[in-house]
């Protein structure tokens, strides 16, 4: 009785929450939490549970192993609004809960939070749980990379029945003191010639002897085939791997994974990673390569996640950034597009952004100087921390656009003098004017 009063009530307020406020994401959770607290383990019920967690990638990775499964004929869920945290996470099972249908075995693919893990595995126990990586994010609520692997571990072990699947390119994933079956991902093949740390990159020292590592090759930050010169310790062997890379550009990828040919819609050596780990998830399972291949080529970008928006002609691809590493990246995508272009960076330091903005300083924005931007747009709370970051970088102060408000900034895409312009925002400046877009008629959907 308890249950199901939990439920109905949470169900309406779903309901009233996405007519009136085009929300539902989190408060029908929190709610179900005061009613009910243990609610999220008899929704769970019949459910085989894959929790996508790391610093980058997860909303991305969730989505493309969400359709991979629905193109396979499988049941499946997901929390395709990115509300990562314990309340978003019972909000959508509570709103895919149907109380009438038989119950079989499904599947649902969970984004989390990497803080809110352990509060999901004390109720789940989920089939597989997938770690990306770990990069700086944050840092005023994970602290340090090692902060956020401790939070990582607390929920893992909780659960030593689940099945891990790791970045084998991630150094703070390997040799893990678990139980957990461990299969590991990676890249068997150079992107290019790199083999130095950057001066900013994160975790660049040994996990067992603090020396500095040697790299074969580096992907991206500190990412790629390490080793320690001075322990031995070195990459785990890899389960799953990109095998050789044919092509890079600004509209996409095409990649080899263990020797068969993928092409991925969505640019940029990150979403490689989500490709494999995606790959990996999905081909454990048992998915073919065929329908894999399918997914990925013809996969739509989740919101924000170089999604482009028509704005009276003019291309709008949207981009979140939240950490150093994910924007350098970002800036590496942009490089890759060698036509006429804009770009619009906007820097909010709300809770949900880290309310420290310093971490800016730790971008390689001198790499914009190697590419012709015609105008840059400077929006958001911190606008003017950005605006001294990137004359400070060396870019031309007299191509800046300073927007202080959404509809100035609304008006100079629209006046554009080029059709491309690449959004680069943090995470509330980028929710917030999509909504301001999808109020605008821009848009039709906010998630």
């Amino acid at each position: 009785m308890r249950f199901n009063c939990t439920l109905l009530i949470s169900k309406l307020t779903i309901k009233l929450s996405k007519l009136f406020f085009n929300g539902g994401t989190n408060f029908p959770g929190k709610i179900a939490l005061k009613l009910y607290p243990d609610i999220l383990k008899p929704l769970s019920f019949n459910y085989k549970v894959i929790i996508i967690t790391g610093t980058n990638g997860k909303t991305t990775t969730t989505s493309m192993v969400y359709n991979m499964l629905l193109n396979n004929g499988e049941d499946v869920i997901t929390n395709e609004t990115g509300a990562n945290m314990l309340p978003g996470i019972i909000s959508c099972f509570i709103d895919k809960y149907c109380i009438f249908k038989k119950n079989k075995s499904k599947y649902a693919v969970i984004e989390v939070d990497e803080a809110n893990l352990k509060l999901v595995t004390q109720y789940i126990t989920p089939y597989i749980i997938c770690v990306s990586n770990l990069f700086r994010d944050q840092m005023d609520r994970y602290g340090e990379v090692y902060t956020t692997l401790e939070k990582i571990m607390d929920g893992i072990k909780k659960t030593p029945e689940s099945i891990l699947i790791l970045n084998g390119d991630e150094s703070l994933l390997c040799d893990l003191n678990l139980t957990n079956t461990k299969i590991y991902y990676g890249f068997s093949c150079a992107v290019d010639n790199n083999t130095n740390l950057s001066l900013n990159a994160d975790a660049k020292f040994c996990k067992k002897c603090k020396s500095l590592y040697s790299y074969d090759f580096i992907t991206y930050n500190h990412l790629g085939n390490f080793s320690c010169p001075n322990c031995g310790f070195k990459r785990p062997n890899l389960d799953y791997s990109i095998t050789k890379i044919n092509s890079l550009s600004s509209s996409g990828s095409v990649v080899q994974m263990d020797n068969y040919k993928f092409n991925i819609s969505q640019s940029g050596t990150y979403n490689i990673y989500n490709a494999l780990s995606a790959y990996t998830i999905s081909s454990f399972i048992g998915v073919s390569k065929e329908v894999i291949a399918y997914t990925l080529q013809s996969m739509k970008s989740s919101f924000g996640r170089q999604e482009v928006v028509n704005i009276e002609g003019k291309h709008l691809k949207i981009i979140l950034v939240k950490n150093p590493a994910g924007f350098d990246e970002a800036l590496k995508s942009v490089n890759l597009d060698d036509s006429d272009k804009s770009l619009a960076l906007l820097l909010n330091d709300n809770y949900a952004d880290g309310t420290d903005v310093s971490w800016i300083w730790d971008v390689d924005f001198e790499n914009l100087n190697n590419t012709v931007i015609d105008k840059v747009f400077l929006s958001g709370i911190r606008l003017y921390d950005m605006s001294i970051r990137l004359k400070v970088a060396g870019l031309n102060e007299n191509s800046f656009n300073v927007c202080d408000n959404y509809e100035n900034l609304l008006s100079s895409i629209s006046s554009n003098n080029n059709d491309n312009i690449y959004m680069l925002a943090t995470y509330t400046a980028m929710t917030s004017f999509r909504k301001f877009l999808n109020n605008k008629g821009y848009l039709k959907k906010i998630w």
